[in-house]
């Protein structure tokens, strides 16, 4: 568990950092958007290689695990095998025989009891990496997620931010094309005109 803990906190923790870099100098978001997901692409692979390496050391202990098992039923065979030897000695009536085929069979109990408290030993820390690495593939299978879910958000984001662009530039040429509005211009000509017009007429009537 700690290890699981530790490789996706440094995860997070670099991920939070480059959110947060990038949000202090998000002057282009298609950029800040697409660097975000190669970080969290990278996050990734980073976490692939480590779950990979736990997953590896989990193979070597259940190997060796079952190697122990198979040596423990093998003492145990070799002491079932003696003990039968000695028993077999022993009603022929050859002592000697009997007596180190008894040894035989102690000296394999001994050797599989060694192996057994070794099996008892290594067994309960297999079946935790065994529980740690399954929460590791889940934990990975939900970073994925999340990053299909990043991409999505992404489009989306970017889309909208284009929108709003398009917006901007809209309402500023609408502006624009309001302050060069001829109408205004055209308006004082007319007046203009009607002053010449007036003016006309009154030179008009004078000349009468």
């Amino acid at each position: 568990m700690v290890e699981k803990q530790s490789i996706f906190g440094r995860i997070q923790q670099l991920t939070r950092a480059n959110i947060n870099a990038m949000l202090d100098r998000a002057e282009d978001p298609q950029k800040m958007l697409d660097q975000l997901v190669r970080d969290y692409t990278n996050n990734i692979a980073a976490a692939e290689q480590a779950i990979a390496q736990t997953i590896g050391n989990l193979r070597m202990a259940e190997a060796d695990l079952a190697n122990d098992r198979k040596v423990h039923a093998e003492w145990g065979g070799k002491a079932q095998a003696a003990v039968r030897a000695a028993e077999k000695y022993r009603l022929e009536g050859d002592i000697p025989n009997a007596n180190k085929f008894d040894e035989l069979a102690r000296v394999a109990l001994k050797k599989q009891i060694d192996v057994e408290s070794q099996i008892n030993a290594e067994a309960p820390l297999v079946e935790a990496q065994q529980k740690q690495v399954e929460q590791l593939k889940s934990g990975l299978v939900q970073m994925k997620d999340k990053l299909g879910d990043l991409r999505s958000r992404r489009d989306s984001l970017i889309a909208r931010a284009k929108t709003a662009q398009a917006m901007a530039q809209v309402t500023q040429a609408a502006s624009k094309i309001n302050i060069l509005d001829p109408s205004s211009e055209l308006g004082r000509y007319e007046e203009l005109v009607r002053r010449q017009e007036a003016m006309a007429r009154g030179q008009i009537e004078v000349a009468q």
